[in-house]
């Protein structure tokens, strides 16, 4: 993918889409070619740092023991440790689902973690991902993964033969969207199995308007 493309397609969708009285999002959606969707084996997910972030602050909840208590409140957005759990019922279980983007779980008390929210948080996406750094060792330091995880979405075509996601916001530079796009398409590549050749066509868009092809 050709950056001077992907800077085309972003003047382009910038000069002809209607001013709005909020700022925009960016969205990028990739469609997806010669691959059973339905089977797992052949889905997409993975975790991408972007180089600019979407400019949005991600709300982080860090589950965990004494061990990174201390470590974890001066740092994450939330602490929540075993003995709170008990305050937890189903309804307050999803609402904190919704609250937070990410979680972050320390590892010996994973299966605790699993048992007390798995079920909430399992068909929502918010486990602790290993893939995207989310458990972590009952000792070091937290501002690494919360810095990190900043800047960190999930790309998964689980819904369809496609790739929906928020790559930054109109207010952002060309420059940085495009270097956030094209960070995005060649990790697809490398993941799909036939890299280029499984993909269909990739557009951008805004939040209320209609896509541009790249």
């Amino acid at each position: 993918m050709d950056t001077k493309n992907i800077l085309d397609a972003i003047k382009k969708l910038k000069t002809d889409s209607a001013k709005r009285q909020f700022i925009q999002s960016v969205d990028i959606i990739i469609t997806l070619k010669d691959l059973n969707w339905k089977n797992p084996e052949e889905q997409v997910e993975f975790f991408v740092s972007l180089p600019h972030g979407t400019g949005d602050k991600q709300k982080i909840c860090a589950l965990v023991g004494p061990e990174l208590m201390e470590e974890a409140k001066k740092t994450m957005d939330e602490t929540i440790l075993p003995d709170d759990y008990a305050k937890y019922d189903k309804r307050t279980t999803r609402k904190l689902a919704r609250q937070y983007d990410y979680f972050i779980a320390q590892a010996n008390i994973m299966n605790q973690i699993a048992a007390k929210f798995g079920r909430f948080f399992g068909p929502k996406g918010k486990m602790p991902n290993p893939k995207a750094g989310c458990i972590v060792p009952p000792k070091g330091n937290l501002k690494p993964v919360y810095d990190r995880l900043q800047k960190m979405i999930k790309i998964s075509s689980k819904k369809g033969p496609f790739i929906h996601v928020k790559v930054g916001k109109e207010s952002m530079s060309e420059e940085q969207l495009a270097e956030n796009i094209k960070i995005i398409y060649e990790q697809l590549t490398h993941t799909l199995p036939k890299a280029e050749n499984n993909i269909r066509n990739l557009y951008v868009k805004l939040t209320m308007s209609k896509p541009v092809k790249v």
